[in-house]
Order: C-alpha cells, then sequence, then structure tokens
C-alpha cells in the first residue's frame, strides 16, 4: 500500500494509531445517518458533480444506483464475498479459473507467516482495494499492515458507498498466489461489463496494481465492444492508453464464455478476468463500478450504455 508518512509514524506507536483510527472511522462516519436514498444523492454529486436523477434514471449511472437501492438478489452477498465467490466459480463448473489461494484468516495476527510462500497476496474479502503484497525476502512493515487490516475488519464496507451486497459479509482476509503475466511487470485486467447474461463491452485496464499490492489510481483504461474492437473517443474516469500495449487474446472468445456463463443470475455484473499467457484467471464479480460514479466520456455514452441495463419490474 502507498504509505503517507505520517500515517506510517502514526502507526508505528500503539496510542496514536487509536486515536488516528477513531479520527479516520468518525469522518467516515459521519454520513451513516442519512437514509439510502439521501447518501446517494449527496454522494454521486460529490463523486460526479451532477444531480442523482432515482425518479426518471435515465444514465447508466442514475441505473445503477436504482438498482443499488431496490435490487437485492440473495446471490449478490455471495458473489461480492471475495472468499465465497470462489465457491460460486466451483458451482458454474469454472474452478480451474481459480488462482491458488493458501489460506483465510479472521484476523490479521492469525496469518502464519513463517509456513506461507515467501511472495503472497492479500485482501480483505469485505472491501474494495484493501490489498498488499508480502514479501518475507525484502522485509515488510508488520505493524503498518496490521493496523491498517485490523481498521478495514472492524469496519461494516456497506456504508463507504451503500452497496448493500457488502453489509453482511463474514470478514476474512484472504491469502493467496501473486499472479504474474509473462512480459509484463503488470497485469492486464479484461473488465467485461455483462447484462443479462450477455457481454456487452470491456473496460481493458493495465497497471492497475501498484508495485507493493494496493490499487494505483493513476492506471489506464480502453473501452472495447464486445469482440474487442477499441470504442475510439470513449473514456470512463481514466485516461486512454495506446491499445497496442494490450494486444486481444488469443483466446479471448473463451473469456467472453466464462464471463456470460458467471454474469448469467444477474442483471448486470462486471466480471474481472486475467490472462496469463493463455491461462484464464478469475479475479472478482463487482456489481456497481466504482459505486457507480464513474464519469463517462462523452457524455452521449452515459445514456448509450443506459440502454442495456434494464430496471423494469423492481
Amino acid at each position: 500500500m502507498s504509505v503517507h508518512p505520517l500515517k506510517k509514524f502514526l502507526y508505528h506507536h500503539t496510542l496514536t494509531a487509536k486515536m488516528y483510527n477513531v479520527i479516520r472511522s468518525a469522518r467516515r462516519d459521519k454520513d451513516n445517518r442519512l437514509s439510502d436514498e439521501e447518501f446517494a444523492k449527496k454522494y454521486y454529486k460529490m463523486k460526479t458533480g451532477m444531480e442523482l436523477n432515482l425518479e426518471n434514471p435515465t444514465r447508466f449511472n442514475e441505473k445503477l444506483w436504482y438498482l443499488k437501492l431496490h435490487e437485492k438478489h440473495p446471490l449478490m452477498t455471495k458473489c461480492s464475498d471475495k472468499y465465497l465467490v470462489r465457491e460460486y466459480v466451483r458451482e458454474c463448473g469454472l474452478g480451474h479459473i481459480l488462482n491458488e489461494m493458501y489460506g483465510a484468516y479472521d484476523r490479521f495476527e492469525d496469518i502464519p507467516f513463517d509456513e506461507l510462500p515467501d511472495r503472497f497476496f492479500i485482501k480483505c474479502n469485505h472491501t474494495s482495494g484493501v490489498n498488499a503484497i508480502i514479501d518475507k525476502k525484502k522485509g515488510f512493515d508488520y505493524k503498518y499492515l496490521k493496523n491498517e487490516f485490523d481498521f478495514w475488519m472492524n469496519r461494516n464496507y456497506f456504508y463507504s458507498s451503500r452497496e448493500w451486497n457488502y453489509k453482511n459479509i463474514d470478514r476474512k482476509i484472504v491469502c493467496e498466489k501473486i499472479m504474474t503475466q509473462p512480459g509484463k511487470s503488470n497485469l492486464d485486467d479484461y473488465r467485461f461489463m455483462c447484462f443479462k447474461g450477455e457481454v456487452k463491452m470491456v473496460y481493458g485496464d493495465i497497471d492497475a496494481c501498484a508495485e507493493d499490492g494496493s490499487h494505483y489510481v493513476g492506471s489506464a483504461r480502453n473501452i472495447y465492444d464486445r469482440d474487442f474492437n477499441l470504442m475510439e473517443g470513449v473514456r470512463v474516469s481514466r485516461e486512454n492508453f495506446d491499445p497496442a500495449k494490450m494486444p486481444k487474446p488469443k483466446n479471448y472468445d473463451k473469456m467472453v464464455e466464462y464471463a456470460e456463463i458467471l454474469s448469467k443470475p444477474f442483471r448486470h455484473v462486471r466480471v474481472d478476468l486475467y490472462n496469463l499467457d493463455g491461462e484464464i484467471r478469475f479475479g472478482e464479480l463487482t456489481f456497481y463500478h466504482q459505486g457507480a460514479c464513474s464519469v463517462m466520456t462523452p457524455d452521449s455514452f452515459d445514456y448509450e450504455a443506459a440502454e442495456w441495463l434494464d430496471i423494469t419490474g423492481l
């Protein structure tokens, strides 16, 4: 994780770490008493600069917010859980695309570091972006990581952006193998945007993972159609990159097939897959991309993408 020097200092002293996290929690919890709809309108305005229309949603992200507030598919909690989703992937007959997991633990201090490989990846199963790479040979900051993971293990991620599917996840810390892509220092992330079990577009992300395993906010993204043709001039929250950096995988059609199998029960879900020199690996399932606050360019694309999202019958 990218660490601010002051935060690192505070986290290395028990008293200041507790004080820092009390203040941190208070700032995050200040809107907890708002109703879901009140929170939605405030949060959307803060993130996008636009007013949120929930009475007659016509933008893609407005429809996502409508689903967030009104749809309660019982399978969504299991599939948002980065530990239990593995069971769902197996149930879909795709256990062979799961990354190797070393263990799942209730507390940071329960992780048997001495028994695990020299390098491995850790993440919370109930949040987004709380990750780190452990490298025992180079050394890692145990005290800092313990305080950071303890903070998130004591928080209900639902209150971050009111994604109800996170609310009742049994929290764990997952340790798994570090995935590598031959010839690259970082993984290419293929994010299949699926609607009623059909891939409509793909977000191709590069350099999304920082060296320490945390999410890199400066990563770039291209938008592709179902057949992996670049959608020229379209951006979603991030800058585009040279498409030559992310060629279409030879087994791309198989990736589409897997994404559609995994997305079949849902109105909409983002299926994240990796391709490690032909070996397809599962990443995660995300129901409300970027908390339903992504900014689409051109503005007209926000309305075009909304046509794929059916919110009737809720």
